[in-house]
C-alpha cells in the first residue's frame, strides 16, 4: 500500500513545482491558446493563455509511478505499463493536435481523418497487448468478456473486444475534450473519478481471488490480473491532475488542451477495461456522459428540426450564456460529478455484497 501513497504524493508534488516551470517556458515560446470567435464572449480573454498543460500531469504520473515502484521494490505490471502507455500515446495524439493549432493560429488542428488515424493506432494497439502477458492464473490485463463490477455474460472474442476498447477510448478521450470548456472543470472531475479507481484497485486487491484461501467467502472475489497496481496508477494520476488543478483553477495559468483531455480520457478507458468495470465507467465518469450527450441531443435536434435545445454545447456553454458566471458553474458540475462517483462506488460496493 505504500506505493500507492507514495505515486499520490510524488505526482502531486511534481504538478505543484512543475507545472509553473511549463508555463513559463510555453510562455516564452508564444504557445498560447486560440479562442473561437464563436464562443463565449467572457472566453475572449484567455486568448494567449498557454495551452498543452497536460504535458505536466502526464510526465508527473509516469514519474510517480516509476518512483513508487524504484522507492518500494516492487516491479511494473503489465497492466500498469499498458494504461500508461494508453495515456501517453493518447497524449502523444492530441500534442500534435494542440501544437499544429499554436504554430497555424487557428481553432482546428490535426486534420480529422489523421486525428482519428492517430487515436485508431493507439487504441488497437492497446486492445490487443491487453489480451497478452497472462499471470500465472491465466488473467490477462483486459478480458473479453463485457464487464459491469465484473465479468459478466459470454465471450465477445478479440475482435468484437477490439472494437468495444475502441469505442471506449474514443468515446471517453472525446468526452473529457469537451468537458475541458472552462477552467479546472475536467481536472477537477477527472481527480473524482481517478479517487473511485484508486479504491476499487485496493478493493479488488483485497479480495482478490487469488487469495480465495484467506477469504471469508471466495465466491465473492475478482479475477482481475494486476488490481493494486491499478491503484498505483489512479493515485499517480489523482495527485498529479490535483497539482495541476492548483495553475488550471480559474482564472487558469494554464489550460490541458487536447495534450490532457485525450490522455485523461483514454487512461480512464484503459483503468474501466482493466479493472473490469467497463459499463461502470459510465457511472463514474456521468459528468463526461452528460455533456458528451448534450453535444449529441444539440446536433441530432438541429439536423432534424432545424431547432436547438440548448443555448449553446457543450451543456457548460449553455449555462454561460444563461448568466452563470464560470465558477458556479464548475463547483455545480463537480458536484454533479461526485454524486456519480459516490453512486458508481455504491453500486460496486453493492455488487460485491450480494456475492457474499
Amino acid at each position: 500500500m505504500k506505493q500507492i501513497l507514495f505515486a499520490g504524493v510524488i505526482g502531486l508534488f511534481l504538478t505543484l513545482i512543475g507545472t509553473p516551470l511549463l508555463i513559463k517556458l510555453l510562455a516564452r515560446k508564444g504557445y498560447g491558446q486560440y479562442i473561437r470567435d464563436d464562443g463565449p464572449r467572457e472566453h475572449h480573454a484567455k486568448r494567449g493563455t498557454p495551452t498543452m498543460g497536460g504535458i505536466a500531469f502526464i510526465l508527473a504520473t509516469i514519474a510517480a509511478y516509476f518512483l513508487s515502484k524504484l522507492i518500494t521494490g516492487y516491479p511494473p505490471t503489465f497492466s500498469g505499463l499498458l494504461v500508461l502507455g494508453l495515456m501517453a500515446g493518447m497524449g502523444l495524439v492530441g500534442f500534435l493536435d494542440d501544437y499544429i493549432k499554436i504554430v497555424k493560429r487557428r481553432s482546428l488542428g490535426l486534420r480529422a481523418k489523421a486525428k482519428m488515424a492517430g487515436q485508431l493506432i493507439v487504441g488497437i494497439g492497446f486492445a490487443v497487448l491487453s489480451l497478452q502477458f497472462a499471470d500465472n492464473r491465466g488473467n490477462t490485463p483486459a478480458s473479453t468478456k463485457l464487464s459491469f463490477i465484473t465479468d459478466f455474460g459470454w465471450t465477445i472474442g478479440p475482435v468484437l473486444f477490439v472494437v468495444w476498447a475502441l469505442f471506449m477510448i474514443l468515446a471517453m478521450s472525446n468526452g473529457v475534450n469537451l468537458t475541458d470548456g472552462l477552467d479546472g472543470l475536467a481536472t477537477g472531475a477527472s481527480v473524482l473519478v481517478f479517487g473511485a479507481y484508486t479504491f476499487i484497485g485496493v478493493w479488488q486487491f483485497q479480495e482478490s481471488c487469488a487469495n480465495a484461501l484467506t477469504l471469508t467467502n471466495p465466491g465473492a472475489c475478482y479475477e482481475v490480473r494486476d488490481p493494486l497496481d491499478l491503484a498505483v496508477v489512479s493515485a499517480a494520476l489523482m495527485g498529479a491532475c490535483l497539482g495541476f488543478l492548483w495553475w488550471n483553477t480559474s482564472p487558469a495559468k494554464i489550460f490541458m488542451g487536447d495534450t490532457g483531455s485525450l490522455a485523461l480520457g483514454g487512461v480512464l478507458a484503459g483503468l474501466a477495461i482493466c479493472s473490469r468495470t467497463e459499463l461502470l465507467l459510465a457511472i463514474l465518469g456521468g459528468l463526461f456522459v452528460l455533456i458528451t450527450m448534450s453535444v449529441v441531443i444539440q446536433v441530432g435536434s438541429f439536423r432534424m428540426t432545424g431547432k436547438r435545445v440548448f443555448r449553446m454545447a457543450p451543456l457548460q456553454h449553455h449555462f454561460e450564456l444563461k448568466g452563470w458566471s464560470e465558477v458556479l458553474i464548475v463547483v455545480r458540475f463537480w458536484i454533479i460529478q461526485g454524486i456519480c462517483v459516490i453512486v458508481g462506488l455504491g453500486l460496486f460496493y453493492a455488487g460485491w455484497a450480494a456475492d457474499k
